[in-house]
């Protein structure tokens, strides 16, 4: 059992990632239904849609607080709860006021979900196979979109109050999620650096680690005495300028690709090329199929090739298929189905490197004392970017075109390539010590 312990801890706490996915992607299939049932304007709607968003953002922020404080174990249970009331309350809501409050609390537990899970696994994974695992969160994120379009599909046969159900069917693995994290263990190293608790830590380092238990332990214990005199660590001091900068450019790269505008507008982007209205659903399952694809393939290489070569290849492929995508537009030769042919590149490209490496990356390169204050700075960064790009994105197809959105998108992935080449280091295959002495040290 012990041999399987470390994938079993890590397979339930990445089942967050798949509520995280599913909770975010299924209001795309009852969105309508919702607008006509409420007779909402198109403010309001667009209010409803982005509310989840905004509670997103908001736990990302808070994110590190509670799990700092009370734990990582007892802040999964809180996200737990977020996603199981929220399916629930939205589903039974009379109310459209009533419907946004248990939206909020679905996008609060998405944020600290994505602060507090990538954390978990990666403190409890042994070095050599820690990107697969915390891969594992990203996966099931893909995986929880993809199984929300399904899900939307087969439901929607329903009736009128089919979108009830589409949103009360999360409450099924909320639950599971919730009964599961009873099994996991506490992150020895939050047990070793706000609770001092050695003998505890040690019991879980045997499991992880059998034969290098006692060197790991030491190594936690000197870096938790190297990083801190008792005073609360701050993130911005000067020895941390090199993760900080990481964690915000990786983040802010990861949303001027334009993944989240595709992700959200590729029915639009389509019909702005000229394909009917028919070839939506194709983009979305499409879509969601070829990126759980790739995401699979990046975290079975992640651990072989490297964080750092993953980015090399995504990079140019990003460049590549953005430049044909806006390229197609300035010439506006629409035949045949090249824009959503690129698109699948481009969604290929993206799962392959900037999908798979970005929580792993920034769940890595900062030390123990502030290694939830990264991931809450790395999440926001991602959300506040996200929502920025989302709300922007009609807009700038709209006044500049899909030619010079595009083309904007693949300059800003020029400069990723530049960034991945020049500033990041190579985190694959180091303990989690090891790399955040590396870091400050620079």
């Amino acid at each position: 059992m012990k041999k399987y312990s470390v994938l079993a801890w890590s397979m339930v706490v990445a089942l967050g990632g798949f509520l995280f996915g599913f909770d975010t992607a299924v209001i795309s299939g009852a969105e309508k239904s919702i607008q006509q049932f409420w007779q909402l304007s198109s403010f309001q709607h667009g209010f409803t849609i982005s509310i989840a968003l905004i509670g997103t953002v908001i736990g990302s922020l808070i994110g590190s607080r509670p799990s700092d404080h009370f734990g990582r174990k007892n802040t999964l249970y809180f996200v737990a709860i977020a996603y199981l009331l929220s399916s629930i309350g939205t589903a039974l809501a009379g109310d459209w006021s009533v419907f946004l409050a248990f939206r909020f609390l679905g996008g609060l537990g998405v944020g600290i979900s994505s602060v507090t899970a990538p954390i978990y696994i990666s403190e409890i994974s042994p070095a050599h196979k820690r990107g697969r695992l915390v891969g594992l969160f990203q996966f099931n994120v893909v995986l929880g979109i993809l199984i929300s379009y399904l899900s939307n599909y087969l439901i929607s046969q329903g009736g009128d109050s089919s979108w009830r159900w589409m949103l009360g069917v999360q409450a099924f693995p909320s639950f599971l999620f919730f009964v599961l994290i009873y099994f996991i263990p506490e992150s020895p190293r939050w047990l070793i650096l706000k609770k001092g608790a050695t003998e505890s830590a040690l019991k879980i380092l045997k499991v992880i680690n059998p034969l290098n238990c006692e060197e790991e332990l030491a190594a936690i214990q000197n870096s938790a005495l190297k990083s801190s005199s008792g005073n609360e660590e701050n993130l911005f001091s000067r020895k941390y300028k090199t993760p900080v900068m990481l964690a915000i450019l990786f983040a802010f790269f990861n949303q001027v690709s334009g993944i989240n505008a595709i992700i959200y507008y590729a029915p639009r982007i389509f019909e702005m090329a000229g394909l009917g209205a028919h070839s939506s659903l194709l983009s979305t399952v499409g879509i969601g199929m070829i990126n759980f694809i790739f995401t699979l393939i990046a975290i079975n290489f992640i651990d072989r090739i490297g964080r750092r070569v993953l980015m090399l290849v995504g990079s140019f492929g990003l460049i590549a298929s953005l430049f044909l995508v806006g390229f197609t537009f300035y010439t506006e030769n629409f035949s045949g189905f090249a824009i959503p042919a690129y698109m699948m590149l481009f969604i290929a490209f993206f799962a392959f490197s900037q999908g798979a490496v970005i929580w792993v990356f920034i769940s890595e390169i900062f030390p123990n004392s502030v290694r939830a204050k990264g991931q809450t700075l790395g999440s926001s960064t991602h959300w506040i970017m996200a929502a920025v790009i989302a709300f922007c994105f009609p807009y700038l197809a709209e006044t500049l075109g899909g030619a010079t959105t595009f083309f904007f998108f693949a300059a800003m992935m020029v400069l990723q390539l530049i960034f991945v080449w020049k500033l990041m280091p190579e985190t694959k295959g180091k303990s989690l010590e090891q790399i955040g002495t590396n870091l400050i040290m620079h």
